[in-house]
Order: structure tokens, then C-alpha cells, then sequence
């Protein structure tokens, strides 16, 4: 039963980190700082979140 949750959260995440993606939007030669940082950041989450064990 864990084992299953585990396995749901997992897949949950990771349809989590791939929607929101696609609200991002595009980083472009001419995106401001904000824009940067904020793919920067999101970058970072999803290899944390892809290098968890589960």
C-alpha cells in the first residue's frame, strides 16, 4: 500500500512539475531578469525533484 502511494505522489509530481511548464513562458534573447530567474529557479526544482528517491 505504501509502495503505491509512493508511486502515485511520484507520478503526481512529476504531471505537477510538466503543467507548469507549460505557464512559464518562453525564454527569449530579450527576457528581463525576472523571466531568467524564474526558469533559473523552476530549472532547479525539477532536477531536485527528479534526483529524489522514491
Amino acid at each position: 500500500m505504501r509502495e503505491d502511494f509512493s508511486e502515485y505522489v511520484a507520478h503526481l509530481q512529476l504531471h505537477m512539475a510538466l503543467q507548469a511548464r507549460n505557464l512559464v513562458p518562453k525564454l527569449t534573447q530579450t527576457a528581463d531578469s525576472r523571466e531568467q530567474m524564474l526558469h533559473q529557479t523552476q530549472a532547479t526544482i525539477e532536477k531536485q525533484i527528479s534526483r529524489q528517491g522514491f
